[in-house]
Protein backbone atom coordinates (compact mmCIF):
# COMPACT_ATOMS: atom_id res chain seq x y z
CA UNK A 1 0.00 0.00 0.00
CA UNK A 2 1.44 3.28 -1.31
CA UNK A 3 1.93 6.63 1.03
CA UNK A 4 0.04 9.63 0.32
CA UNK A 5 2.50 12.23 -1.26
CA UNK A 6 2.82 15.68 -0.74
CA UNK A 7 5.19 17.79 -3.10
CA UNK A 8 6.44 21.10 -2.98
CA UNK A 9 6.39 23.34 -5.74
CA UNK A 10 7.51 26.91 -6.78
CA UNK A 11 9.53 28.85 -8.53
CA UNK A 12 13.24 28.68 -7.90
CA UNK A 13 14.95 30.25 -4.71
CA UNK A 14 11.90 30.42 -2.64
CA UNK A 15 13.13 28.09 0.33
CA UNK A 16 11.88 24.94 -1.15
CA UNK A 17 14.76 22.90 0.15
CA UNK A 18 14.94 23.97 3.46
CA UNK A 19 11.33 23.39 3.77
CA UNK A 20 11.27 19.69 2.49
CA UNK A 21 14.52 19.69 5.38
CA UNK A 22 12.57 21.02 8.31
CA UNK A 23 9.37 18.93 7.22
CA UNK A 24 11.42 15.93 7.55
CA UNK A 25 13.89 16.77 9.85
CA UNK A 26 17.19 15.74 8.47
CA UNK A 27 19.46 17.97 6.05
CA UNK A 28 18.43 15.54 2.94
CA UNK A 29 18.25 18.63 -0.02
CA UNK A 30 21.50 20.25 -0.72
CA UNK A 31 20.29 24.16 0.19
CA UNK A 32 22.04 26.52 -1.30
CA UNK A 33 21.62 30.47 -1.94
CA UNK A 34 21.21 29.98 -6.06
CA UNK A 35 18.24 29.77 -7.97
CA UNK A 36 18.04 26.39 -9.98
CA UNK A 37 19.83 24.89 -7.59
CA UNK A 38 17.65 21.70 -6.52
CA UNK A 39 17.49 20.41 -9.75
CA UNK A 40 16.16 16.23 -9.44
CA UNK A 41 13.30 15.73 -7.09
CA UNK A 42 14.27 14.89 -3.60
CA UNK A 43 11.78 12.41 -1.98
CA UNK A 44 11.42 11.27 1.85
CA UNK A 45 9.01 9.24 3.65
CA UNK A 46 8.10 11.03 6.78
CA UNK A 47 4.80 11.23 9.20
CA UNK A 48 3.02 14.39 11.28
CA UNK A 49 0.39 13.44 13.96
CA UNK A 50 0.78 9.99 13.23
CA UNK A 51 -0.36 10.43 9.97
CA UNK A 52 2.10 8.73 6.98
CA UNK A 53 2.98 10.80 4.25
CA UNK A 54 5.83 10.83 1.48
CA UNK A 55 7.47 14.45 0.60
CA UNK A 56 9.14 15.30 -2.51
CA UNK A 57 11.17 18.40 -3.18
CA UNK A 58 11.08 19.61 -6.91
CA UNK A 59 12.85 21.82 -8.79
CA UNK A 60 11.71 25.78 -9.34
CA UNK A 61 8.91 25.78 -11.44
CA UNK A 62 9.34 28.56 -14.08
CA UNK A 63 6.89 28.51 -16.37
CA UNK A 64 8.28 32.04 -18.50
CA UNK A 65 9.36 30.86 -21.45
CA UNK A 66 12.30 32.33 -23.78
CA UNK A 67 10.50 33.86 -26.26
CA UNK A 68 8.42 35.90 -24.00
CA UNK A 69 11.70 37.25 -22.32
CA UNK A 70 12.97 37.99 -25.52
CA UNK A 71 10.35 39.56 -27.06
CA UNK A 72 11.06 43.53 -28.38
CA UNK A 73 11.60 46.00 -25.22
CA UNK A 74 11.71 43.09 -22.27
CA UNK A 75 14.31 44.19 -19.82
CA UNK A 76 15.42 41.16 -19.16
CA UNK A 77 18.15 39.79 -20.02
CA UNK A 78 17.46 36.79 -22.79
CA UNK A 79 17.66 33.38 -21.88
CA UNK A 80 20.54 31.30 -23.78
CA UNK A 81 19.54 28.07 -25.14
CA UNK A 82 21.17 26.26 -22.65
CA UNK A 83 19.18 28.47 -20.05
CA UNK A 84 15.87 28.19 -21.66
CA UNK A 85 16.03 23.91 -21.79
CA UNK A 86 17.21 23.96 -18.62
CA UNK A 87 14.31 25.79 -16.88
CA UNK A 88 12.01 24.01 -18.81
CA UNK A 89 13.30 21.22 -17.80
CA UNK A 90 12.64 22.15 -13.90
CA UNK A 91 9.08 22.90 -14.73
CA UNK A 92 8.77 19.72 -16.50
CA UNK A 93 10.03 18.08 -13.34
CA UNK A 94 7.98 19.88 -11.40
CA UNK A 95 4.57 19.20 -13.61
CA UNK A 96 5.09 15.98 -13.01
CA UNK A 97 5.25 16.18 -9.46
CA UNK A 98 2.07 17.96 -9.23
CA UNK A 99 0.80 15.40 -11.85
CA UNK A 100 1.65 12.69 -8.97
CA UNK A 101 0.96 14.27 -6.00
CA UNK A 102 -2.17 14.44 -3.79
CA UNK A 103 -1.59 17.68 -1.91
CA UNK A 104 0.19 19.99 -3.53
CA UNK A 105 2.20 23.29 -1.77
CA UNK A 106 2.94 26.26 -3.42
CA UNK A 107 6.21 28.27 -2.17
CA UNK A 108 6.08 31.44 -2.27
CA UNK A 109 8.58 34.05 -0.79
CA UNK A 110 7.42 37.06 1.12
CA UNK A 111 10.08 39.35 0.95
CA UNK A 112 10.34 39.17 -2.79
CA UNK A 113 6.45 39.84 -2.56
CA UNK A 114 4.05 38.57 -5.56
CA UNK A 115 5.86 38.37 -8.81
CA UNK A 116 4.21 37.51 -12.38
CA UNK A 117 6.44 33.94 -12.00
CA UNK A 118 4.33 33.20 -8.81
CA UNK A 119 1.73 34.28 -11.07
CA UNK A 120 2.03 31.78 -13.69
CA UNK A 121 2.95 29.27 -11.76
CA UNK A 122 -0.76 29.40 -9.66
CA UNK A 123 -1.83 29.29 -13.34
CA UNK A 124 -0.04 25.94 -14.18
CA UNK A 125 -1.72 24.68 -10.52
CA UNK A 126 -5.07 26.04 -11.81
CA UNK A 127 -5.48 22.92 -13.95
CA UNK A 128 -5.30 20.77 -11.23
CA UNK A 129 -7.80 19.54 -9.29
CA UNK A 130 -5.58 18.58 -6.52
CA UNK A 131 -5.43 20.40 -3.01
CA UNK A 132 -3.35 23.49 -3.37
CA UNK A 133 -1.76 25.33 -0.09
CA UNK A 134 0.14 28.18 -0.24
CA UNK A 135 3.11 28.78 1.97
CA UNK A 136 4.56 32.03 2.20
CA UNK A 137 8.06 31.38 3.48
CA UNK A 138 10.72 33.57 5.22
CA UNK A 139 8.03 35.25 7.67
CA UNK A 140 10.61 35.74 10.47
CA UNK A 141 8.63 38.42 11.77
CA UNK A 142 5.61 39.65 12.32
CA UNK A 143 5.21 42.43 9.51
CA UNK A 144 6.50 39.31 6.81
CA UNK A 145 4.00 37.36 8.45
CA UNK A 146 1.29 40.00 7.38
CA UNK A 147 3.06 40.50 4.14
CA UNK A 148 1.48 37.21 3.61
CA UNK A 149 -2.16 38.23 3.13
CA UNK A 150 -0.98 39.23 -0.54
CA UNK A 151 -0.83 36.11 -1.24
CA UNK A 152 -4.46 35.54 -1.24
CA UNK A 153 -4.22 37.56 -5.13
CA UNK A 154 -3.33 34.12 -6.72
CA UNK A 155 -6.99 32.88 -5.57
CA UNK A 156 -5.54 29.37 -4.24
CA UNK A 157 -6.95 29.11 -0.65
CA UNK A 158 -5.58 29.93 2.71
CA UNK A 159 -2.11 31.21 2.68
CA UNK A 160 0.53 30.00 5.49
CA UNK A 161 3.19 32.45 6.59
CA UNK A 162 5.88 30.41 7.49
CA UNK A 163 9.47 30.34 8.28
CA UNK A 164 11.01 27.34 7.24
CA UNK A 165 14.22 28.79 8.43
CA UNK A 166 13.08 29.06 11.92
CA UNK A 167 10.49 26.62 12.04
CA UNK A 168 7.39 29.16 12.61
CA UNK A 169 3.95 28.03 11.29
CA UNK A 170 5.20 24.87 10.07
CA UNK A 171 2.74 22.57 12.02
CA UNK A 172 -0.37 24.87 10.98
CA UNK A 173 0.42 23.87 7.32
CA UNK A 174 1.25 20.62 8.32
CA UNK A 175 -1.80 20.06 9.80
CA UNK A 176 -3.79 21.61 6.67
CA UNK A 177 -2.05 19.34 4.45
CA UNK A 178 -2.41 15.97 6.15
CA UNK A 179 -5.85 16.90 6.31
CA UNK A 180 -6.16 16.93 2.70
CA UNK A 181 -4.86 13.70 2.12
CA UNK A 182 -6.39 11.74 0.47
CA UNK A 183 -7.00 8.12 2.53
CA UNK A 184 -5.17 5.25 0.71
CA UNK A 185 -6.67 2.07 0.91
CA UNK A 186 -6.16 -1.52 0.07
CA UNK A 187 -5.95 -2.42 -3.47
CA UNK A 188 -9.64 -3.57 -4.35
CA UNK A 189 -8.32 -6.57 -6.34
CA UNK A 190 -6.96 -9.89 -4.26
CA UNK A 191 -3.81 -9.57 -2.89
CA UNK A 192 -1.61 -11.65 -5.61
CA UNK A 193 0.93 -14.27 -4.67
CA UNK A 194 4.04 -11.79 -5.69
CA UNK A 195 3.81 -8.53 -6.83
CA UNK A 196 6.60 -7.35 -9.46
CA UNK A 197 7.06 -4.26 -10.47
CA UNK A 198 9.37 -2.91 -13.95
CA UNK A 199 11.19 -0.13 -13.26
CA UNK A 200 13.99 1.44 -15.18
CA UNK A 201 14.83 4.42 -17.78
CA UNK A 202 12.71 5.28 -20.45
CA UNK A 203 13.28 2.76 -23.30
CA UNK A 204 15.34 0.26 -21.93
CA UNK A 205 12.27 -2.01 -22.84
CA UNK A 206 9.78 -2.36 -20.17
CA UNK A 207 6.42 -2.43 -21.93
CA UNK A 208 8.41 -4.88 -24.44
CA UNK A 209 9.03 -6.92 -21.25
CA UNK A 210 5.68 -6.95 -19.68
CA UNK A 211 4.36 -8.03 -23.79
CA UNK A 212 6.63 -10.88 -23.69
CA UNK A 213 5.89 -11.76 -20.43
CA UNK A 214 2.01 -11.78 -20.89
CA UNK A 215 2.47 -13.52 -24.41
CA UNK A 216 0.18 -10.68 -25.73
CA UNK A 217 0.20 -7.35 -26.79
CA UNK A 218 -0.87 -5.45 -23.51
CA UNK A 219 1.17 -2.31 -23.41
CA UNK A 220 1.93 -0.19 -26.32
CA UNK A 221 5.44 -0.49 -27.63
CA UNK A 222 7.49 1.86 -29.43
CA UNK A 223 11.03 3.32 -29.73
CA UNK A 224 9.81 6.79 -28.18
CA UNK A 225 10.84 7.10 -25.04
CA UNK A 226 7.30 7.36 -22.47
CA UNK A 227 5.05 5.95 -24.65
CA UNK A 228 3.16 4.49 -21.90
CA UNK A 229 1.54 7.32 -20.30
CA UNK A 230 -0.10 5.46 -17.05
CA UNK A 231 1.08 3.05 -15.15
CA UNK A 232 -0.04 -0.70 -15.93
CA UNK A 233 -1.40 -3.62 -13.68
CA UNK A 234 -1.85 -7.00 -14.76
CA UNK A 235 -2.53 -9.95 -13.70
CA UNK A 236 -1.53 -13.11 -14.53
CA UNK A 237 -0.70 -16.92 -13.32
CA UNK A 238 2.00 -18.41 -13.23
CA UNK A 239 2.02 -22.19 -12.84
CA UNK A 240 -0.74 -21.71 -10.69
CA UNK A 241 0.29 -19.04 -8.47
CA UNK A 242 -1.02 -15.38 -9.05
CA UNK A 243 1.08 -12.57 -10.12
CA UNK A 244 0.66 -8.77 -9.90
CA UNK A 245 2.81 -7.29 -12.79
CA UNK A 246 3.31 -3.49 -12.43
CA UNK A 247 4.26 -1.58 -15.35
CA UNK A 248 5.95 1.89 -14.41
CA UNK A 249 6.74 2.97 -17.97
CA UNK A 250 4.37 6.14 -18.29
CA UNK A 251 5.83 9.29 -16.53
CA UNK A 252 3.57 11.30 -18.23
CA UNK A 253 0.02 12.73 -17.81
CA UNK A 254 -2.61 12.03 -20.99
CA UNK A 255 -1.97 14.31 -23.70
CA UNK A 256 1.80 15.92 -23.02
CA UNK A 257 4.42 14.81 -24.86
CA UNK A 258 7.65 16.85 -24.56
CA UNK A 259 11.69 16.14 -24.68
CA UNK A 260 13.44 15.67 -21.24
CA UNK A 261 10.55 14.98 -19.33
CA UNK A 262 11.49 11.47 -19.29
CA UNK A 263 14.82 11.89 -17.04
CA UNK A 264 12.21 12.48 -14.38
CA UNK A 265 10.44 8.95 -14.10
CA UNK A 266 11.31 8.14 -10.28
CA UNK A 267 7.70 9.47 -8.98
CA UNK A 268 6.22 6.71 -10.54
CA UNK A 269 8.43 4.48 -9.74
CA UNK A 270 8.39 5.53 -6.11
CA UNK A 271 4.91 4.40 -6.39
CA UNK A 272 4.98 0.95 -7.80
CA UNK A 273 7.85 0.14 -5.64
CA UNK A 274 5.87 0.95 -2.37
CA UNK A 275 3.61 -1.96 -3.70
CA UNK A 276 6.05 -4.09 -4.92
CA UNK A 277 7.46 -7.20 -3.39
CA UNK A 278 10.10 -7.34 -5.87
CA UNK A 279 11.19 -4.84 -8.31
CA UNK A 280 13.08 -5.89 -11.80
CA UNK A 281 15.24 -2.87 -12.35
CA UNK A 282 15.74 -3.02 -16.09
CA UNK A 283 19.27 -1.56 -17.32
CA UNK A 284 20.48 -1.29 -21.27
CA UNK A 285 22.92 -3.77 -22.08
CA UNK A 286 24.64 -0.86 -24.36
CA UNK A 287 24.97 1.50 -21.93
CA UNK A 288 24.62 -0.23 -18.23
CA UNK A 289 24.36 1.66 -15.50
CA UNK A 290 23.59 5.45 -15.01
CA UNK A 291 23.42 7.72 -12.08
CA UNK A 292 19.33 7.00 -12.18
CA UNK A 293 19.70 3.46 -12.17
CA UNK A 294 21.81 3.92 -8.99
CA UNK A 295 19.57 6.46 -7.73
CA UNK A 296 16.06 3.96 -7.87
CA UNK A 297 18.17 0.98 -7.19
CA UNK A 298 19.07 2.96 -3.69
CA UNK A 299 15.22 3.63 -3.18
CA UNK A 300 14.01 0.51 -4.33
CA UNK A 301 16.50 -0.92 -1.02
CA UNK A 302 15.43 2.02 1.30
CA UNK A 303 11.93 0.67 0.54
CA UNK A 304 13.27 -2.92 1.31
CA UNK A 305 11.87 -4.31 -1.77
CA UNK A 306 13.66 -7.45 -3.52
CA UNK A 307 15.41 -6.58 -6.54
CA UNK A 308 16.54 -8.38 -9.46
CA UNK A 309 18.91 -6.42 -12.27
CA UNK A 310 17.71 -7.09 -15.49
CA UNK A 311 20.20 -6.52 -18.79
CA UNK A 312 18.23 -5.85 -21.43
CA UNK A 313 18.94 -5.66 -25.61
CA UNK A 314 21.33 -8.29 -24.50
CA UNK A 315 20.89 -9.23 -28.42
CA UNK A 316 22.53 -5.99 -29.66
CA UNK A 317 25.71 -7.10 -27.91
CA UNK A 318 28.66 -9.05 -29.51
CA UNK A 319 29.93 -11.30 -27.20
CA UNK A 320 32.51 -13.99 -26.63
CA UNK A 321 32.56 -16.70 -23.67
CA UNK A 322 33.92 -13.95 -21.48
CA UNK A 323 31.38 -11.20 -22.03
CA UNK A 324 28.82 -11.88 -19.75
CA UNK A 325 31.27 -12.32 -16.56
CA UNK A 326 33.09 -8.91 -17.49
CA UNK A 327 29.24 -6.95 -17.96
CA UNK A 328 28.62 -8.42 -14.45
CA UNK A 329 31.40 -7.01 -12.77
CA UNK A 330 31.07 -3.84 -14.65
CA UNK A 331 27.52 -3.76 -13.16
CA UNK A 332 28.85 -4.47 -9.55
CA UNK A 333 31.66 -1.92 -9.78
CA UNK A 334 28.72 0.89 -10.24
CA UNK A 335 26.09 -0.62 -8.01
CA UNK A 336 28.58 -2.43 -5.06
CA UNK A 337 25.88 -1.63 -2.49
CA UNK A 338 23.94 -4.62 -4.84
CA UNK A 339 26.63 -7.40 -4.33
CA UNK A 340 23.85 -9.67 -3.05
CA UNK A 341 21.51 -9.23 -6.57
CA UNK A 342 21.05 -11.95 -8.94
CA UNK A 343 21.93 -10.29 -12.51
CA UNK A 344 19.87 -11.85 -15.36
CA UNK A 345 20.58 -10.69 -19.35
CA UNK A 346 17.47 -10.87 -21.35
CA UNK A 347 16.44 -9.89 -25.03
CA UNK A 348 12.71 -8.99 -24.57
CA UNK A 349 12.79 -8.55 -28.41
CA UNK A 350 14.02 -12.28 -29.20
CA UNK A 351 12.91 -13.52 -25.99
CA UNK A 352 16.19 -14.95 -24.83
CA UNK A 353 15.62 -15.90 -21.30
CA UNK A 354 12.91 -13.93 -20.19
CA UNK A 355 11.24 -17.49 -19.17
CA UNK A 356 14.04 -17.36 -16.51
CA UNK A 357 12.48 -13.80 -14.67
CA UNK A 358 9.37 -14.99 -12.78
CA UNK A 359 11.48 -18.42 -11.72
CA UNK A 360 14.13 -16.37 -10.14
CA UNK A 361 11.17 -13.70 -9.09
CA UNK A 362 9.46 -16.20 -7.26
CA UNK A 363 13.01 -17.44 -5.78
CA UNK A 364 13.76 -14.13 -4.31
CA UNK A 365 10.25 -13.75 -2.63
CA UNK A 366 10.04 -17.31 -1.13
CA UNK A 367 13.72 -16.34 0.37
CA UNK A 368 11.99 -12.76 1.14
CA UNK A 369 9.87 -15.00 3.04
CA UNK A 370 11.93 -17.18 4.93
CA UNK A 371 12.51 -17.33 8.64
CA UNK A 372 16.03 -18.17 10.79
CA UNK A 373 14.32 -20.05 14.33
CA UNK A 374 15.79 -18.02 17.52
CA UNK A 375 18.02 -20.47 19.00
CA UNK A 376 19.84 -20.92 15.42
CA UNK A 377 20.26 -16.80 14.99
CA UNK A 378 21.46 -16.71 18.44
CA UNK A 379 24.30 -19.08 17.60
CA UNK A 380 25.05 -17.33 14.59
CA UNK A 381 25.15 -13.97 15.92
CA UNK A 382 27.73 -15.52 18.82
CA UNK A 383 30.00 -17.00 16.28
CA UNK A 384 29.78 -14.01 14.35
CA UNK A 385 31.40 -12.25 18.08
CA UNK A 386 33.58 -14.69 18.46
CA UNK A 387 35.02 -14.17 15.19
CA UNK A 388 34.61 -10.39 15.24
CA UNK A 389 34.93 -8.41 18.30
CA UNK A 390 32.14 -5.71 18.62
CA UNK A 391 33.32 -1.88 18.59
CA UNK A 392 34.37 0.32 21.28
CA UNK A 393 33.24 3.75 21.32
CA UNK A 394 34.73 6.59 23.85
CA UNK A 395 36.02 3.23 25.69
CA UNK A 396 32.59 1.56 25.92
CA UNK A 397 32.41 -1.68 24.02
CA UNK A 398 29.03 -2.58 21.93
CA UNK A 399 27.44 -5.59 23.83
CA UNK A 400 24.89 -7.99 22.01
CA UNK A 401 22.61 -9.46 24.18
CA UNK A 402 20.02 -11.32 22.09
CA UNK A 403 19.14 -11.68 18.81
CA UNK A 404 15.39 -12.53 17.14
CA UNK A 405 13.85 -12.54 13.95
CA UNK A 406 11.21 -10.23 14.04
CA UNK A 407 9.21 -10.34 10.96
CA UNK A 408 9.22 -11.56 6.96
CA UNK A 409 8.99 -9.52 4.01
CA UNK A 410 10.70 -7.80 4.74
CA UNK A 411 13.11 -10.05 6.56
CA UNK A 412 13.60 -8.04 9.85
CA UNK A 413 16.22 -8.71 12.72
CA UNK A 414 15.96 -6.80 16.11
CA UNK A 415 19.53 -7.10 18.30
CA UNK A 416 18.85 -6.06 21.63
CA UNK A 417 22.18 -4.34 22.91
CA UNK A 418 23.46 -2.38 25.58
CA UNK A 419 23.88 1.17 23.76
CA UNK A 420 22.28 1.27 20.25
CA UNK A 421 24.53 4.31 19.69
CA UNK A 422 27.87 2.07 19.89
CA UNK A 423 26.54 0.28 16.45
CA UNK A 424 29.12 1.25 13.68
CA UNK A 425 27.54 0.70 10.34
CA UNK A 426 30.61 -1.44 9.24
CA UNK A 427 29.52 -3.87 12.18
CA UNK A 428 26.25 -3.58 11.26
CA UNK A 429 26.90 -4.60 7.66
CA UNK A 430 29.86 -7.40 9.51
CA UNK A 431 26.68 -8.87 10.99
CA UNK A 432 24.68 -8.56 7.55
CA UNK A 433 27.04 -10.53 6.12
CA UNK A 434 27.07 -13.19 8.26
CA UNK A 435 23.59 -13.54 8.29
CA UNK A 436 23.70 -14.17 4.27
CA UNK A 437 26.78 -16.79 4.71
CA UNK A 438 23.91 -19.10 6.00
CA UNK A 439 20.57 -17.68 4.81
CA UNK A 440 21.24 -15.78 1.45
CA UNK A 441 18.09 -13.90 1.31
CA UNK A 442 19.05 -13.33 -2.60
CA UNK A 443 18.03 -10.46 -3.84
CA UNK A 444 16.75 -8.84 -0.91
CA UNK A 445 17.47 -6.29 1.34
CA UNK A 446 17.75 -6.99 5.42
CA UNK A 447 16.43 -4.88 8.41
CA UNK A 448 18.52 -4.75 11.17
CA UNK A 449 17.26 -3.16 14.15
CA UNK A 450 19.16 -2.56 17.06
CA UNK A 451 17.42 -1.80 20.63
CA UNK A 452 18.81 -1.20 24.05
CA UNK A 453 18.29 -4.25 26.64
CA UNK A 454 15.30 -4.29 29.11
CA UNK A 455 15.50 -5.85 32.39
CA UNK A 456 13.24 -9.02 30.57
CA UNK A 457 15.74 -10.07 27.92
CA UNK A 458 18.86 -12.22 29.08
CA UNK A 459 21.78 -12.77 27.07
CA UNK A 460 22.19 -15.66 25.86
Amino acid sequence: MRKPLIALVGRPNVGKSTLFNRIIGRPRAIVEDLPGTTRDRLYADTEWNGVHFSLVDTGGLEVLEARRLQEPGDRIAPLSVTSAQYVQEIRQQAELAIAEADVIVLVVDVVDGLTSADEDVANVLRRTDKPVLVAANKADNEARAQAAVEFYGLGLGEVFPVSALHGTGIGELLDQAVAALPSIGEEEEPVPALRVAIVGRPNVGKSSLLNRLLGEERAIVSPIPGTTRDAIDTYLTWEGQPVLLIDTAGIRRRGRIEPGVEKYSVLRAMKAIARADVALLLLDAQELVTAQDAHVASYILEQYCSLILVVNKWDLIEKDSDTMEAYTQQIRASLQFLDYVPVLYISALTGQRVHKILPLAFQVYQERMQRIPTGELNRLVEEAMARHSPPHKAGKQLRLYYATQAGVNPPTFVFFVNDPELVHFSYERYLENQIRMRHSYLGTPLKLIFRRRTKEVERV
